[in-house]
């Protein structure tokens, strides 16, 4: 039988509102992939509409924790980061991640810091210059169209974007990282939405596009950064990897609107999990 693969999931944890680690635990192991977590914080919920939640910052702990599996000897198939708090966070993840990629990991970055054409408030207006210096030692980046824009300095345009635009966006994003650059929030018709992928190496984009949903819910990019990782870790190439986390993401969604959930709840991406896992295996 093959060795199982392992993936590293950098991110926070919010103990109810399906995003950050709630999501990339389940995800990524549906597929057969062992998901090793080093929480950077822990929330009673995400921020996203909720008040009066805890927060407990995880800091000073992150790098002790890998202190430990090195002492162990462990080694990672890929290291997947999603939201990261501070400079000091990114500072010590971008040295955790060089460590692991020495030892063969392909580090996937999806670096979570704003939407609809803003940093989110709690981000000093330079905090995509991290971003972006994280972005370089990666093999793969997903941003969303916002957070592209914000590490490239080009004009945010939202929904009915052109080709020749969306594609200025991704050779330019190609820039930064080893591998592949994906770029999610892509439009070019009021009823689809989608994203787009470049291959670093060969210049190549590939596209895939879905029926939008006309209702924006919380954790939605988790779980396509998610889905992506947990397919391309498993084996497929990532313009499939690509379809599978659109479909994955844009079926969890329309389940959820069906459901009527409160959309600060996140998206019933459970009930697709063994569609996942099928797609992932064929």
């Amino acid at each position: 039988m093959a060795r199982q693969k392992r993936v590293c999931a950098i991110h926070d944890i919010s103990c109810f509102g399906r995003c950050s680690l709630t999501v990339a635990l389940p995800i990524i192991s549906a597929v057969g992939v062992e998901c090793t977590c080093l929480p950077t914080a822990v929330l009673s919920t995400h921020t996203g509409g909720f008040t009066g939640y805890t927060v407990r910052d995880l800091t000073d702990d992150l790098s002790p924790i890998a202190a430990h599996w090195n002492t162990l000897g462990l080694t990672f198939d890929a290291a997947y980061t999603g939201y990261l708090g501070s400079f000091e966070q990114i500072g010590i993840v971008s040295a955790i991640l060089q460590d692991m990629h020495t030892k063969g990991a392909l580090v996937i970055c999806d670096p979570v810091m704003a939407d609809n054409g803003k940093l989110y408030p709690a981000f000093p207006d330079n905090f995509p210059d991290g971003m972006r210096s994280l972005c370089e030692q990666a093999d793969v980046i997903l941003p969303n169209l916002t957070e592209a824009c914000l590490m490239l300095g080009i004009e945010y345009k939202p929904g009915g974007q052109t080709k020749e635009y969306v594609e200025r966006v991704l050779r330019e994003l190609a820039k930064l990282p080893r591998k592949t650059a994906v770029l999610t929030g892509v439009s070019f018709e009021d009823s689809k939405l989608g994203a787009a992928a470049i291959d670093v190496a060969t210049g190549e984009i590939n596209y895939t596009m879905t029926e939008r949903v006309p209702h924006m819910y919380h954790g939605t990019g988790d779980v396509f950064a998610s889905a992506f990782t947990a397919a391309h870790v498993a084996g497929k190439a990532s313009g499939d990897a690509l379809a599978i986390a659109a479909r994955f993401t844009a079926d969890a969604v329309a389940r959820t609107l069906a459901a009527g959930t409160d959309d600060r709840f996140g998206v019933n991406f459970e009930a697709g999990l063994l569609s996942l896992a099928q797609a992932a295996a064929e």
